[in-house]
């Protein structure tokens, strides 16, 4: 699946883009599947908006994005999910956790609505990502860093061409950060799948193909 950006501006930094050089707004870039690309994003530049543009949930922008033949503005509410139910996967900043259910209730609902892993699968990505034994704890009282982990291996259950990363190891050390790291780019590589990796600081968590400062 190939992903094509047209002269996209958020409204609301309309302005302040107009005031520097971006690599991303007001530009026509296209991305093609298994590409790794890291987006370098200055605080205020709208990393996080970005994302969730390309996932389709703020539509205060003009110009269009292309996800193969899902068009966005213009895609309607069925194949926007569609999109994101076997193409476009995400891992957001702040998680998006079901607080009053527990790490495993959490991933339960992914896998069972996709069914792209087994139960055992899930368990040892738990174990890798030093989770096992917050399986039965309430999302509500995981620290941010488990928390961030638990939505990581979330995000890897289900069909995907491209994985939207929105500074996915802010919250953990440089061991647990080595770990997640080589989960995803290993579901990543089995997928065959690209990858956007938006943060704040320049970083080899991933062999990139392109980098570029938003």
């Amino acid at each position: 699946m190939q992903l094509s950006l047209k002269q996209i501006v958020p409204i609301p930094l309309r302005d302040k883009i107009n005031a520097y050089n971006s690599g991303v707004w007001q530009q026509n870039l296209d991305f093609y599947k298994g590409e790794r690309v890291f987006l370098q994003a200055p605080s205020g530049t709208g990393k996080t908006t970005f994302i969730h543009i390309l996932y389709g949930i703020r539509t205060d922008f003009e110009g269009i994005v292309y996800w193969d033949t899902f068009k966005f503005p213009g895609t309607n509410a069925e194949n926007m999910s569609k999109l994101r139910a076997m193409y476009v996967s995400v891992i957001f900043q702040d998680m998006r956790l079901f607080p009053e259910l527990t790490t495993w209730e959490n991933l339960e609902i992914k896998r069972r609505l996709t069914d792209t892993a087994s139960e055992e699968e899930v368990e040892a990505w738990l174990a890798r990502l030093g989770m096992k034994d917050k399986k039965d704890s309430l999302a509500s009282t995981l620290s941010y860093g488990e928390q961030q982990r638990v939505a990581i291996i979330r995000s890897l259950l289900q069909p995907f061409e491209w994985l939207l990363m929105d500074e996915p190891f802010s919250h953990l050390d440089h061991a647990n950060i080595a770990k997640a790291a080589e989960l995803i780019g290993e579901v990543v590589a089995q997928n065959g799948a690209g990858m956007i990796m938006a943060d704040l600081d320049e970083n080899e968590y991933f062999p990139y193909t392109r980098k570029i400062c938003l």
